[in-house]
């Protein structure tokens, strides 16, 4: 059985909760009120939230308060 290539985590498309909050230093209960606000910025598959990288990166770029 082979394993599933690594990928970098700032060369993903979208990244899992527990994966954005440490990556953009954003605590995983502020992400999902934003999921609520935002929803062009999340991807849902199932039950699981994905945060779209790069458009959250963008996003944050042009906030001055989340």
């Amino acid at each position: 059985m082979s394993h599933p290539a690594y990928v970098p985590i700032d060369r993903k498309f979208a990244l899992n909760l527990k994966e954005a909050s440490a990556y953009f230093g954003v605590g995983e209960k502020k992400l999902r009120s934003l999921v609520a606000e935002h929803s062009e910025l999340f991807v849902q598959n199932g039950v699981k939230i994905l945060v779209k990288r790069e458009m959250f990166e963008n996003f944050l770029a042009n906030c001055t308060s989340i």
